[in-house]
């Protein structure tokens, strides 16, 4: 929703809602045999942590499949309905596919399949190609001398679409209110693997743990696991199911337009435009997301068990074409009403969020008895 652009705090609706989509994906089924025992000399979590930040590999390719079953009813726009993105069901209630190629940090590619078609993200040196084959179109950046090198580098879609970029989403969320263990050792594409599992230790949490699959060898993270409270089966998986350690070859981060591709080219002047106005938003919202926040905008309790509260906008054009379509969605959910007030509830198998009929949203990995005791302190 556009509304969402202009207002920064709402932004953690979202991934607020979808905190198992940000922290997790998918691999076919039985790439990851959690009993398996390839017999692996012992480490322990704190080890596996310092080999997970100190792993380092001069080239990998491989493919990467995402699943999810959230349990999610059917929602217009989202999951069912004539007006549904099959893209955007299958991130909650399917499987999508990825092909990654790497040889170094100036060489990456990462080829997208989507229902609609394939998005590729491509870096040779300084050059970058977005290429989007439903529309017919690619977009050619090049990187300015002394750019990018250092720079930390973000998923290139927005959300996870590797499973280290998922580890590191879940390895960021340590703090006092995360349970750190290992447990027995996998099997992930083929690979042994450890396993680190992070669990809340705050039982009000919907989320049971997560698993991190680590590579015996590599170090790196082949797969991430999020099972709900009580479930033998992950809820959301991203894992890769096949990978090769091997140095891709270079033509494989060359890309010609095929024929008929529309080209746009940003001129330098352009790009370092882009750069200035996205670093200005980063700043933005670092700094001043707190004042920027409608009113009412808040977070209640601790760890794996907050809830985030905000006030809808109203007001501005933007802002009701947003809430319309909130609204549209809202109209499919069963309602609740209790000492709090009355409203709308989704619930999942890893999160559960609410629409007060007062104007509120409140998000939490946690079942809706949590919601209405944020909701009741106004």
């Amino acid at each position: 929703m556009k509304v969402l652009k202009s207002r920064p705090a709402l932004r953690w609706l979202v991934p607020a809602a979808a905190a198992v989509v940000v922290i997790g994906g998918g691999a076919a089924a039985g790439t990851i045999v959690a009993n398996a025992d390839p017999a692996l000399p012992e480490r322990s979590a704190a080890q596996l942590l310092v080999d997970v930040q100190n792993a380092k590999v001069d080239g990998l390719s491989g493919t990467i499949v995402q699943t999810a079953d959230l349990g999610l009813p059917a929602l217009p726009g989202i999951t069912g309905g004539s007006g549904a993105s099959p893209d955007l069901m299958k991130l909650v209630a399917g499987s999508n596919t990825a092909r990654v190629w790497y040889a170094g940090e100036d060489k990456v590619r990462l080829a997208v399949l989507g229902a609609l078609g394939e998005t590729d993200v491509i870096r040779n040196g300084s050059d970058v190609w977005v290429w989007r084959s439903s529309g017919g179109s690619a977009t050619h950046y090049r990187i300015p001398a002394g750019k990018g090198e250092h720079e930390q580098q973000k998923p290139a879609l927005g959300v996870p679409t590797t499973p280290k970029e998922a580890a590191d989403a879940a390895l960021a969320a340590i703090d006092p209110t995360t349970a750190v263990s290992t447990t027995g050792a996998a099997k992930v594409a083929g690979r042994d693997a450890y396993e680190l599992v992070l669990a809340p230790k705050d039982t009000a949490s919907l989320v049971g743990q997560v698993r991190l699959a680590i590579d015996a060898e590599k170090h790196i993270p082949l797969g991430v696991d999020v099972y709900a409270k009580g479930a033998n089966a992950p809820a959301v998986r991203i894992a890769f199911q096949q990978v090769s350690f091997a140095v891709p070859d270079a033509e494989q981060f060359t890309f010609n337009p095929p024929p008929g591709t529309k080209v746009e080219t940003p001129s330098e002047s352009e790009l370092r435009d882009k750069q200035k106005q996205a670093a200005e938003e980063l700043q933005r919202e670092a700094g001043k997301a707190e004042a920027e926040a409608p009113e009412g905008t808040k977070v209640v309790g601790k760890g794996w068990a907050s809830v985030f509260v905000a006030k809808l906008p109203t007001g501005d054009q933007e802002a009701g074409a947003g809430l319309k379509q909130l609204t549209t969605v809202a109209g499919a959910l069963p309602q609740v009403n209790g000492t709090w007030g009355s409203g709308r509830l989704l619930q999942s198998a890893l999160f559960s969020a609410l629409l007060t009929d007062d104007g509120r949203i409140l998000v939490g990995a946690v079942a809706p008895e949590k919601l209405y005791e944020a909701a009741a302190q106004k």
